[in-house]
């Protein structure tokens, strides 16, 4: 049974790499006819070929133009999945701000970031990309974040993470939102570095790791 599965998962990500929307449609649509788990298809099936897309790209093996037409192929798998996705029942309902930093417009991460989220039982409010670091800080006030997710593609734009970090500081709300960091360029040291909670390679590890942190964080202050 189990071989079958990583059969389809294997093939749900070399489509998605292979920039094959119909493949990937079509995998899905058959993951999904024999009961396997959405989650496991979108983290172990489709985010996996994205990862593997952005090596590529990384590489210069691929270009713009050719990640997001993997983009375009992970999100019509997307489609076929999201809906059969088991959301966790709990009583937490923790908040989350998530966008990618000011200067950066690749938001394939976040979004996947922000589908794990949901999945784990954050309401999650996405400030979309290109976003400059005041706006993470006035959503989180306005409704109170557990959370704020960043994430960028560019090295370029990495210092922006920081700008967030240091204004939470300043409006002294810093102990109370976890922050958490990701994207192609960033790393356990730059998060380190920086004074983030939070870094994972890859979007379900990071969600399993925000839920973690956030709990952890809620035990904290009630005590």
């Amino acid at each position: 049974m189990s071989s079958e599965k990583d059969e389809l998962l294997r093939e749900l990500a070399d489509a998605v790499v292979d920039m094959d929307e119909d493949k990937t449609v079509e995998v899905a649509n058959i993951f999904i006819q024999k009961n396997f788990d959405a989650y496991e298809g979108i983290s172990n099936g489709l985010a996996v070929g994205m990862d593997e897309a952005g090596k590529l790209y990384e590489e210069e093996e691929y270009y713009i133009p050719e990640l997001l037409m993997c983009s375009d192929a992970m999100y019509a798998g997307m489609d076929i999945l999201k809906p059969h996705l088991k959301y966790d029942e709990t009583d937490e309902r923790y908040k989350a701000v998530v966008g990618v930093v000011e200067g950066d417009t690749h938001d394939i991460g976040k979004n996947l970031f922000k589908i794990m989220l949901e999945t784990t039982g954050f309401e999650v409010y996405d400030l979309g990309r290109d976003v400059p670091p005041v706006k993470f800080i006035e959503k989180a006030k306005e409704i109170g974040a557990d959370l704020i997710g960043l994430s960028t593609l560019m090295t370029t734009t990495m210092d922006n993470m920081e700008i967030v970090i240091n204004l939470l500081k300043k409006e002294g709300i810093r102990d109370n939102v976890v922050v958490m960091v990701g994207g192609g360029p960033i790393s356990q040291s730059f998060a380190d570095k920086i004074g983030a909670d939070g870094y994972a390679p890859e979007a379900s590890r990071a969600a399993r790791l925000a839920k973690k942190l956030v709990r952890g964080k809620n035990i904290d202050v009630a005590i």
